[in-house]
């Protein structure tokens, strides 16, 4: 059975506790460590004139050439870990580097917003009087 579609969440949100565990998720940052020996990587992106990182095992996506300072995109798997908290568990690992983030921040943002939208309308529909 595959998983379901991953929803894209912005790094601040995944570790504050509104993401579940073995949920798909989309996220993105700058690339700032890289331990190959732990398979694992650090995200790190600002909002709101603060750092916040995504931890990122990287285990089914090696090998991959890691380009430190760079933008990426992680598709996968909330996990819970001790002593780090909520990691992403990579199925795939783009680098996007040149990627305006600014607008994908707001691109993410209207997502959502036609999402929730389109089940408004749906719920809002009257049953069928058959």
């Amino acid at each position: 059975m595959l998983p379901s579609a991953a929803v894209f969440y912005f790094p601040w949100e995944i570790n504050s506790g509104s993401v579940e565990e073995g949920q798909s998720v989309r996220t993105f940052g700058r690339l700032v460590c890289y331990q190959p020996e732990e398979s694992r990587a650090t995200l790190s992106t600002q909002h709101a004139s603060k750092e916040h990182c995504v931890v990122v095992h990287t285990l089914f996506v090696e090998p991959f050439n890691p380009i430190t300072g760079a933008q990426y995109i992680v598709l996968g798997e909330i996990e819970k870990d001790e002593g780090v908290g909520a990691m992403v568990r990579a199925r795939v690992l783009n680098c996007v580097d040149g990627v305006n983030i600014a607008l994908l921040q707001k691109a993410i943002t209207e997502q959502r917003n036609f999402f929730t939208e389109r089940e408004r309308k749906q719920g809002a529909q009257p049953a069928d009087a058959t």
